[in-house]
């Protein structure tokens, strides 16, 4: 129920007891926040405003109030004329569609809603699939556990995004800052209240974010000459970015033991050691790296069912070349987990890509909804059916012309997509799940290339390195793979490259999202990292890290899982490599 204090929370403390009636009332008739109220405010006020004329912003009075409920009365009636007629056919629930995009598909592949000049664009209704129930999908063979699903979950991972305001998005990153410096101080046991800006005789330790001084630099990506720390406003005294140089002997305190050094890029968060001497900068004679995450390498597994095993084919999108949409890469793909059966099958968007020069010159003779059942969920759906008891998984990904939120952290695709299939699961972007008892993360965004493109080296003497109970990858690679999980993030980078903005509309206020762990929780076993990087498996002590690469280059990666009371790291065997080489195995 909306509250007095909601209502002043959003439209200031200076309402009177009238108006605040007045909103709880339209929240209540509306069925809206305190928050989607006051942005509907927000936008009947916005027309009061010109390129042309500066005016001062109008007061929320009885006649405002007037005017939004006007607004929303005729938003109310626009909508209640565009419910669709409904037809029943063979005893099914319908939605007529012609002439018509479904509400979820209102993104436009091009600068005009109108198709290309020359091309018809033909008119259908989208297949609908009916009389399937729960009670006649047999019983998956694994368990799936994955994001709430109820209503609350749904509706705040498809949160409204542009509304984004400048002080949240700094007491964002100033909270990511602290929690960081706790992390530190727990691990370290050392107390962090320095300032790099200050100047001192003795070393300090301080904590903050790795960026770079734009104005010096003719480059986007980081040299030692341009690096800054940027630290939170409670721990600085004025002055929150202050340049910073390495000492050519500096030490790495808790690296992974062989790598030898480290690597920083912009977003970084890092805990560093040394003194300011009013040179004007901040001399580093040491980093405390972060502690690693908690994994269940060291543990030993209950002994697991003798039918427990099961294998995952995760693929990653584009799913067809950039001049065409014959899916051709696509379908020499799905020939392939034909003929090796994977329990699970986990899909990566990019789907059908908003960007793809067909789809943005609207040569298509169909829906994006309809092209992507075709191409997509029917090959899905008719492949669960020769496989009963397995399941599929799909992860959108933000140039997906199919998905109604186009932002990053990204809620799940609508189940309108699947027509509500059981047997295949919609989980947002990132995602973490669990398959019985195995812990994936995934995410669909190129964080390894954008980290790898930015990412400075600093080369130093390792002190008191982590030494892995298994053996470990320590090659460049798998020290970019490993920023995440020392990071607690999906997506560490910020702020995004210039040039791989199209990439990523990053969404700061909301970044909770992209936390790997929280509150002691694991670390993932398998970390999904797609890329335009070669393909990859990496071993980061109790987690593997996995790169498909691209359907359309031709690569997937294959994961088998064997019961057993071994360790889960000793029970899973992964793989990534061309789709050829798979096929050869199969013979």
């Amino acid at each position: 129920m909306t509250s007095k204090e909601e209502i002043l929370d959003r439209f200031g403390d200076d309402l009177d007891e009238k108006l605040i009636e007045e909103c709880i009332n339209m929240c209540k008739i509306y069925e809206l926040s305190p928050e989607d109220l006051f942005y509907k405010w927000e936008a009947t006020t916005a027309n009061f405003y010109t390129p042309f004329k500066t005016q001062a912003r109008r007061p929320f009075d009885m006649e405002a109030v007037g005017t939004l409920k006007q607004s929303l009365q005729r938003e109310l009636a626009d909508k209640r004329k565009q419910i669709p007629k409904t037809k029943r056919l063979a005893g099914a629930h319908v939605m007529s569609t012609a002439n018509r995009m479904p509400n979820f598909m209102n993104r436009r592949t091009g600068t005009s809603s109108t198709p290309a000049r020359g091309v018809q664009v033909k008119s259908e209704d989208v297949e609908m699939e009916v009389g399937l129930g729960i009670s006649s999908v047999p019983a998956a063979k694994v368990v799936f556990k994955g994001p709430s699903d109820d209503a609350s979950a749904r509706k705040s991972r498809s949160y409204r995004y542009m509304f984004e305001k400048v002080l949240q998005r700094s007491e964002v990153l100033d909270t990511q800052i602290e929690n960081f410096r706790t992390l530190i101080e727990q691990h370290y046991g050392i107390e962090l209240n320095s300032d790099p800006a200050s100047i001192t005789d003795e070393e300090v330790v301080v904590v903050g974010r790795i960026t770079q001084d734009t104005e010096q630099s003719t480059s986007s990506k980081l040299d030692e000459s341009t690096l800054l720390i940027d630290t939170a406003r409670s721990m600085g005294s004025g002055k929150h970015m202050v340049p910073i140089r390495f000492d050519q002997s500096v030490k790495i305190r808790g690296g992974a033991k062989g790598s030898g050094g480290l690597g920083v890029f912009p977003g970084a968060l890092v805990a560093l050691k040394g003194k300011n001497g009013g040179g004007g900068w901040f001399t580093v004679t040491e980093v405390l790296v972060p502690p690693p995450l908690r994994t269940r390498s060291a543990a030993k597994s209950d002994p697991a069912p003798i039918d427990s095993s099961f294998s995952v084919s995760i693929c990653s999108g584009p799913y067809t070349s950039d001049n065409d949409l014959t899916f051709k890469p696509w379908k020499t793909l799905l020939s392939t987990i034909k003929s090796k059966k994977p329990t699970v099958v986990v899909m990566i968007g990019p789907f059908l890509d908003a960007t793809h020069k067909v789809l943005k010159a609207g040569a298509v003779d169909s829906t994006p909804l309809q092209l992507f059942q075709k191409q997509f969920i029917n090959p899905l759906k008719s492949l669960l059916d020769e496989s009963p008891g397995h399941i599929a998984i799909l992860v959108p990904n933000v140039r997906d012309l199919v998905s109604a939120h186009a932002v990053f952290p990204q809620a799940e695709f609508e189940t309108e997509v699947t027509n509500g299939d059981p047997r295949i699961h919609l989980v947002p972007n990132p995602a973490q799940f669990t398959i019985n008892d195995i812990k994936f993360g995934v995410t669909s965004a190129d964080v390894m290339y954008h980290m790898k493109t930015q990412e400075l080296n600093i080369q130093g003497v390792e002190v008191d390195p982590i030494i892995a109970q298994f053996s470990e990858d320590v090659d460049g690679m798998a020290n970019t793979c490993r920023h995440l999980l020392q990071q607690r993030s999906f997506y560490p980078v910020f702020p995004v490259p210039l040039e791989e903005s199209h990439d990523i509309n990053l969404d700061i206020t909301h970044s909770a999202a992209l936390t790997m762990v929280v509150d002691g929780e694991f670390a993932p076993d398998i970390l999904v990292v797609p890329s335009r990087l070669r393909q990859f498996v990496k071993n980061l002590d109790g987690t593997i890290a996995i790169n498909p690469s691209s359907c359309a280059k031709g690569t997937l990666a294959i994961i088998d899982v064997v019961p057993g009371s071994s360790s889960v790291r000793e029970r899973i065997r992964a793989k990534a490599d061309k789709i050829e080489n798979f096929l050869e195995v199969a013979t």
